[in-house]
This record gives structure tokens, C-alpha cells and sequence, in this order.
């Protein structure tokens, strides 16, 4: 009697010992995300806007010796921006909230672009993730993706002179129009963040978020 309360006793300490150490285990790999998160600086491309994310990957790529320019918005045809070095590369930015998954739609008009510029190859690349149609119809294109995770480990393994913060502050966010009364719309601070106000405030009140997508 006495040994099979010793054995059940035994049991539950290794059970105790078994939840402690993947406890332990799991706070360090969140630690280190946490960090590694931090050390990229996806936060701060969270909060940019398109232009101003190209403007962080052509001097990210720029960095790598690349003669990076953006793509003329005029006659638009899928590039954002256009890569020259070995190989020519065309590449679609996508800034998006995480939630939000990039559909084939990118993989489409960045495989017309890659035509239309002649380009060796093209890719699409997001702060946020793509959706599984999109993957399917890339692998079949030959069109490399660059997830959030993918976009992570490449910075890390650039270590940008300019950082996303340094971007996120000095680059200022591409022009709006208001749409209720097609006023210019200004960037304004509060409460710690940025966002845009229509000129006309306090008369048309309209408000919208840096990183409206």
C-alpha cells in the first residue's frame, strides 16, 4: 500500500515537472519572438502607410546593393518597385493589418508586372500574411512570397542602417484627399499617435488612420 502511494506520489511530481519545464519552455520562445519582433521593427511598419513602406524596402534593398526605384504610379501595372542588380526584380508591397491576408490578386498583377518590365523575377512582400489561393497560384507563377516571418529573418539578416522607425518618423506619409469634401488632408498628432484631419476642421470633421489600408 504504502509503495503505490509512493509511485502515485512520484507520478504527479514528474506531471508537476512535465507542465513546469514546457511553462518554461514556452515563455522563452515568447521571449525571444518578442525580441527578435523589436530587433526587425515590425511595429513600426505596423503603423506605416504604403508609401511609406516602399520607402523602407528600396533602402532596405538599396542596402544590399541594389539600384532600387519606385515604380511610376501613372499607368500602374502592379510594381511598386523595381529592382537592379544581378538579376532585375520587381516587387509589389503590400502594408497590411495582420488580420488581414494578401490575396491572389497581388500574385496576378505582380506576374503581369514581371512581364511588362522584362523583369528575372517577381515577388510580393507584406508585413502580413497570404491567403492559401494565393500561395497556390505564386508557386505556379514562379512569384516569391515574403511573409511577415520572411520579411523578419530578411531584416534581421540585413541589419538596415535606416530602420523601420527611422522611416516611420521622417518619411512623411503619402498625400490624402478628404473623401467627404476632397479637401487635403494633414497629418495631426494625439494622444501618441499620428493620424490624418481634413484641412476644413473644424467644418467637414473627417479623420482617418496613417495606416488605413
Amino acid at each position: 500500500m504504502a509503495n503505490s502511494v509512493f509511485i502515485i506520489i512520484i507520478f504527479f511530481l514528474l506531471i508537476v515537472l512535465f507542465q513546469l519545464m514546457r511553462y518554461v519552455y514556452r515563455t522563452v520562445l515568447k521571449r525571444q519572438a518578442l525580441r527578435r519582433l523589436m530587433q526587425s521593427g515590425i511595429p513600426y511598419i505596423d503603423q506605416m502607410d504604403g508609401f511609406q513602406f516602399k520607402m523602407y524596402l528600396k533602402a532596405l534593398f538599396q542596402q544590399l546593393g541594389y539600384k532600387a526605384q519606385l515604380a511610376p504610379q501613372s499607368g500602374d501595372v502592379g510594381a511598386d518597385l523595381i529592382m537592379k542588380g544581378k538579376k532585375k526584380i520587381v516587387i509589389q508591397a503590400k502594408r497590411y493589418g495582420v488580420k488581414n491576408k494578401v490575396s491572389q490578386s497581388a500574385v496576378q498583377e505582380i506576374y503581369g508586372a514581371q512581364a511588362y518590365y522584362e523583369a528575372d523575377e517577381a515577388w510580393v512582400m507584406t508585413n502580413s500574411f497570404f491567403t492559401k489561393q494565393a500561395k497556390v497560384l505564386a508557386e505556379v507563377c514562379h512569384v516569391q512570397l515574403f511573409d511577415r516571418h520572411a520579411l523578419q529573418a530578411l531584416i534581421l539578416e540585413v541589419k538596415p542602417i535606416h530602420t523601420a522607425e527611422d522611416i516611420y518618423r521622417e518619411v512623411k506619409p503619402e498625400p490624402r484627399t478628404c473623401p467627404v469634401c476632397e479637401s487635403l488632408l494633414i497629418m495631426r498628432h494625439g494622444n501618441g499617435e499620428r493620424f490624418f484631419r481634413c484641412v476644413s476642421f473644424p467644418q467637414c470633421e473627417h479623420t482617418e488612420a496613417i495606416n488605413k489600408e
